[in-house]
C-alpha cells in the first residue's frame, strides 16, 4: 500500500491553491532552456521522406470505416510520424524563435519521446530507432541479430524526459508529463487513421516498466553519461497487432536484448538549479512490476457523429499540422451551434474503431463537466457528460442543487446533463487560475478521474493521465476542423473544482482542464515551414 499512499501524497501537495501553489522554481531563465531534442551521438541517421500531407483522407472520414492498410515501409514509417510527432512550424517573435510540433505539449516543452522498433520494414534495418524530431530522422540505436518473424512488425515505446517539464513547472511536472504521453498516443492514432491504417492493428503491448527501458535502451547507463537528463518508461504500442506474425512485447524485449547498441545521450541542460525529488518518488510509486492484464473497456456503440464543421472536408493532415494552442480567444465572438458542441463532446467517447482509443491501455474513468458560456440554444451553466456510468458514483455526492436534467436536443447516447443555469465565465476563469482563456471562449471543462482504482494499481494514475491528455487531442484537433481552436490547462485550482461540485474525499479528482472558442491570431508573430532545407 506504500505506492497508494505515496501517489496520492503525490498528487495532494502539487494541488494549486489561490495562497500556495505547487512548488516551483523561483525565477526562469528562458535563455537557458533545456534543449528541446535528445540525440544520441554516434548512430546512424535515416533520414525519413516528408510525404504525410499527401494522404487523401478527409477529416469527416476518420468518423466512418477503418481503413485496411498496413505500414510496411519506410516511406509510411515517415508518414506516420510526421503527423503525429514532428515539427509543424517554427515561430519568431523579435530575436527569438522556437519550433512547434504537431503534437501538443504543457509548455511546448516536450518532455517525450519515441522509439520506433522495426522488423522486416521495408528500408529500414532490423532495430531499434530514436526519432529525432528536429531533423524528421530515425537514429539506429540498437541493430537486431536475430528476427523472430518474416511478417513485418512496427511497434512505438514512449518514455519521458521529466526534467524537461521540471525545469518550469516544478514538482507538478509529472502530471504534465503524463498529460504529454496521452498527447503523443492520441497523435499516432490520428495519424495511422489518416493513413488508412486499419484500428484493429494499432493496441497497447503490456509489459513491465523495467521491460521496457530495456527494450528502448533508458537502462543502459553506459550510454548516459554524467549530466545527461534520465528518462523514464511509459508504454509500447504496436502498430502492427492484427497481423498473423506481428511481434509482441516478449518479441521485442529478446531481440533488443540480443542486439548490438551503440550511441551516446547528450545533455539538455548543465545547470540543474533545482531538484524535485517527489517526481522521482512520484514515478516510483507508479511503476508497472508486473505486466497488466487486459482491459476490457466499456465502449460507446452508438456510431461517431459525422464532423460537420466548416473544415471537415478538408484533409485530415491539414488539420493535424495546422493545430495550435490559442493564447486569446475573441470575446465578440457569437455562440457556436449546438451541432459543433455535441460533435466535439461526442467524438471524446471511446469508441472501438475511432482514434484515439485504440492506442490507449485504459479508456475509461474519466467524465467532464461542462461550463457552457456560448452555445445556441443552451442556457449558460455547467455540464455534466457522463463518459463513464460505471464511474458515476459520484453523482449521490455532489451538491443536492444540481438538477441532472438532460439536454434538450442533445443525442441520447451523449449523456449529457444540465446541472445548473448560471453565468460562468468568471467561475471558469477563476477555478482556472484567473485564467482569462477558460472564460472568454465558447466553452470550458474539467476532467474528473475516478481514483478508486490506484489502490489495487497504483500506476493507473499514470494511464488516467493519459486518458486526460487524449481526450485533450480530440478536442484541439475537433475543434480545428469546426474553425474554432483549443488550449489545454494545467494551471486550476483543483480543490476549487471539487468544491464546486461538492466532491469533498479524494475517490474524484480533477486531472485536466480545456477551453474551446474562436481564437485570436498574435500578427506580430511570423511562421515558417517546418525542414524547409528538405523542401
Amino acid at each position: 500500500m506504500r505506492s497508494l499512499v505515496d501517489i496520492l501524497e503525490y498528487h495532494r501537495r502539487t494541488k494549486h491553491r489561490p495562497d500556495a501553489y505547487a512548488k516551483g522554481p523561483a525565477s526562469i531563465d528562458w535563455e537557458a532552456q533545456p534543449d528541446p531534442f535528445r540525440r544520441y551521438d554516434g548512430c546512424d541517421i535515416v533520414a525519413l521522406p516528408l510525404e504525410g500531407m499527401q494522404a487523401p483522407s478527409t477529416w469527416a472520414s476518420l468518423w466512418q470505416d477503418s481503413g485496411d492498410r498496413s505500414l510496411t515501409t519506410v516511406r509510411d514509417v515517415g508518414c506516420l510520424l510526421e503527423l503525429s510527432l514532428a515539427l509543424s512550424a517554427w515561430k519568431q517573435y523579435g530575436g527569438s524563435s522556437w519550433s512547434l510540433r504537431v503534437n501538443p505539449s504543457s509548455g511546448n516543452l516536450h518532455p517525450t519521446e519515441c522509439y520506433v522498433l522495426a522488423s522486416g520494414v521495408d528500408g529500414l534495418v532490423d532495430g531499434v530507432y530514436h526519432y529525432r524530431a528536429d531533423l524528421h530522422a530515425l537514429e539506429l540505436r540498437c541493430c537486431f541479430t536475430s528476427v523472430n518473424s518474416d511478417s513485418p512488425s512496427l511497434a512505438l515505446g514512449f518514455t519521458s524526459v521529466h526534467w524537461r517539464e521540471a525545469w518550469k513547472y516544478g514538482e507538478r511536472a509529472f502530471r504534465y508529463c503524463q498529460h504529454d504521453v496521452g498527447h503523443a498516443l492520441a497523435s499516432v492514432s490520428y495519424a495511422a487513421a489518416t493513413l488508412g491504417v486499419n484500428a484493429a492493428d494499432i493496441r497497447p503491448l503490456m509489459i513491465t516498466d523495467d521491460e521496457l527501458a530495456a527494450l528502448t535502451g533508458i537502462d543502459r547507463a553506459e550510454d548516459y553519461p554524467e549530466g545527461a537528463e534520465a528518462e523514464h518508461p511509459d508504454c509500447l504500442i504496436t502498430l502492427s497487432g492484427g497481423k498473423s506474425g506481428s511481434l509482441t512485447g516478449s518479441d521485442w524485449l529478446s531481440l533488443a536484448q540480443q542486439g548490438s547498441w551503440k550511441g551516446i545521450a547528450n545533455v539538455l541542460d548543465r545547470r540543474h538549479f533545482y531538484e524535485w525529488d517527489v517526481i522521482e518518488e512520484a514515478a516510483q510509486a507508479t511503476r508497472i512490476l508486473e505486466r497488466p492484464a487486459p482491459d476490457h473497456p466499456e465502449y460507446c456503440e452508438t456510431p461517431a457523429i459525422i464532423s460537420q464543421g466548416i473544415r471537415a472536408t478538408d484533409k485530415a493532415a491539414q488539420i493535424i499540422y495546422q493545430r495550435r494552442s490559442a493564447q486569446a480567444f475573441d470575446q465578440s465572438a457569437g455562440a457556436i451551434s449546438q451541432q459543433t458542441f455535441f460533435t466535439l463532446l461526442d467524438h471524446t467517447l471511446a469508441r472501438r474503431h475511432c482514434p484515439p482509443w485504440n492506442a490507449l491501455p485504459s479508456v475509461n474513468g474519466i467524465n467532464l463537466f461542462v461550463f457552457v458560456h456560448k452555445v445556441d440554444g443552451l442556457k449558460p451553466g455547467l455540464y455534466a457528460l457522463i463518459r463513464d456510468a460505471e464511474s458515476s458514483e459520484f453523482q449521490n455526492r455532489m451538491r443536492e442543487q444540481f438538477v441532472w436534467e438532460s439536454v434538450d436536443g442533445a443525442p441520447e447516447h451523449l449523456g449529457l446533463y444540465c446541472l445548473l443555469n448560471a453565468g460562468t465565465q468568471r467561475t471558469a476563469a477563476n477555478i482556472s487560475c484567473q485564467q482569462a482563456i477558460a472564460g472568454d471562449s465558447a466553452f470550458s471543462l474539467g476532467m474528473l478521474a475516478d481514483m478508486r482504482g490506484l489502490e489495487a494499481e497504483p500506476y493507473q494514475y499514470r494511464q488516467l493521465f493519459w486518458q486526460a491528455g487524449a481526450i485533450g487531442q480530440t478536442l484541439y484537433l475537433d475543434a480545428e476542423a469546426e474553425g474554432l481552436r483549443g488550449t489545454g490547462i494545467g494551471c486550476y485550482y483543483d480543490d476549487f473544482m471539487h468544491d464546486l461540485l461538492g466532491l469533498s474525499a479524494e475517490d474524484y479528482q480533477v486531472l485536466y482542464h480545456f477551453t474551446v472558442g474562436v481564437p485570436l491570431t498574435d500578427h506580430r508573430i511570423t511562421t515558417w515551414r517546418p525542414y524547409q532545407e528538405r523542401r
